[in-house]
C-alpha cells in the first residue's frame, strides 16, 4: 500500500442545489459536507479537519477516530485478530489487542489512494493492498467511487477484487452533526433505524452471536426519537459500549432506505440507503482530541462484525474472479 510519502490531495464536489462535499485521497476520506438548514444557511455537518495533513498518516491527532475515513480491508472488529479460511489460520494486526479493528494498525485510512478520475461531481480513487497486508491473504485492488447527484445525494460505491480467497468489508466512517456546530452534542438529534434486532456485544464490543429483539428497549429506534433519550439507561449492552456501538440487522435486498437522522433545531435531515446487511450505530462515546464525546454520530453501512469467524453471519468471503461491491447513499434534506 502507498502510505503518505506524497502530499495528499483535496477534491471538492458541488451539486446545483449548493451541497458541497470535500474529500482527500488520504484514506479516501470525507473531510466536510455542507448542506442547508431550513433558513437556507449552509454549514458543515461532518466532523473533520481543514487540511489533509491533519489526518493520521501525517501524524495528526485522533489516529483511532477514523474521522470520515474509508476503513478496510475489514471494517469493525475481528475477534482474536485471526480467522481460518480453507483450513489455513491467518493472524492479523492486533491493533485493538487482542482483537483486530477496521483493518489493522496500517489500514486503508492511513493509505494514499490514487485518484483515477475527478470532476466537480465525481471522484474515483483506487488502492492496491499487497498479499499479506496486515495479515490478510491475497493482493486486493479496491476502488472508492464518490458521486454527487443534482439533488445533492452522495453515492459511495466500493468495489474490490482479490488474487486469493480473503475477507472484505469496506465502510465510510463519517461522524455527522446535523446542527453544523461540532461543539454541540448529537443527543437531541432524532434517529430512526429500520431494524428490529441488534447483535449483542460483550465487554470488548465483539458480537456474542446472539441476536437481540429490541422492541421497547433503549435500542428501539423503529420510531424516530432522540438519541439521548435512553443512552444512559441501566442496561448491560449500553454499559459495554459506553452508549451505542451496535450493529443493527437490516433486511437484505437492493439499495433501500434504512435510517433517517434529523436535527430538530436546524431542520437538517440525513437519509441513508444501502445494500449492506448491517448498520453500525456509534454515538462517538470515546471521541477525543478536537471533538468531544457524543459530538457526532456514525451510521456505518457494512457487513456484520467478526463475520470471518461466524459462519452463521452473512458471508464476507471474496474469491478470485468475483467482485466485492457495496453501495451507500446519503440524501440530505430539511424539515
Amino acid at each position: 500500500m502507498s502510505h503518505a510519502h506524497l502530499p495528499a490531495t483535496a477534491v471538492t464536489l458541488r451539486a446545483p442545489n449548493g451541497v458541497t462535499v470535500r474529500l482527500t485521497n488520504l484514506g479516501a476520506t470525507l473531510m466536510a459536507i455542507e448542506t442547508s438548514d431550513r433558513s437556507g444557511r449552509f454549514a458543515n455537518i461532518l466532523l473533520g479537519y481543514d487540511d489533509p495533513s491533519d489526518y493520521p498518516a501525517a501524524g495528526g491527532p485522533d489516529p483511532d477516530a477514523y474521522l470520515g475515513a474509508t476503513c478496510g480491508r475489514f471494517a469493525n472488529r475481528i475477534a482474536g485478530a485471526a480467522f481460518v479460511l480453507d483450513g489455513v489460520r491467518y493472524t492479523l494486526s492486533d491493533n485493538e489487542s487482542p482483537n483486530h479493528l477496521h483493518g489493522g494498525a496500517r489500514n486503508f485510512h492511513h493509505a494514499l489512494w490514487t485518484i483515477v478520475a475527478a470532476d466537480d461531481r465525481h471522484v474515483k480513487m483506487t488502492l492496491h493492498s499487497p498479499d499479506g497486508d496486515q495479515g490478510y491473504p491475497g493482493a486486493l485492488d479496491a476502488s472508492a467511487d464518490f458521486s454527487l447527484a443534482d439533488n445533492g445525494e452522495l453515492a459511495i460505491v466500493y468495489t474490490a477484487q482479490t488474487t486469493r480467497p480473503t475477507h472484505v468489508n469496506l465502510v465510510s466512517h463519517g461522524y455527522f452533526n446535523l446542527s453544523g456546530d461540532p461543539h454541540r452534542s448529537i443527543l437531541d438529534h432524532l434517529l430512526r433505524i429500520d431494524s428490529t434486532q441488534i447483535l449483542a456485544i460483550d465487554a470488548a464490543n465483539l458480537p456474542t452471536g446472539e441476536r437481540l429483539a429490541i422492541a421497547g428497549s433503549p435500542f428501539d429506534f423503529t420510531v424516530a426519537r432522540p438519541i439521548g433519550a435512553r443512552i444512559d439507561d441501566d442496561d448491560d449492552q449500553l454499559r459495554h459500549a459506553g452508549g451505542y456501538n451496535h450493529n443493527y440487522l437490516l433486511d437484505m435486498g437492493g439499495v433501500r432506505p434504512v435510517a433517517r437522522l434529523e436535527d430538530p433545531t436546524s431542520g437538517r435531515t440525513l437519509t441513508i440507503s444501502t445494500d449492506q446487511p448491517g448498520l453500525q450505530f456509534y454515538s462517538a462515546n470515546f471521541l477525543g482530541g478536537r471533538f468531544a464525546p457524543r459530538s457526532g454520530i456514525c451510521l456505518e453501512a457494512q457487513h456484520w462484525p467478526d463475520s470471518p469467524n461466524r459462519p452463521d453471519f452473512p458471508i464476507t468471503r471474496l474469491d478470485p474472479g468475483a467482485t466485492y461491491r457495496s453501495e451507500t447513499r446519503l440524501r440530505f434534506g430539511v424539515d
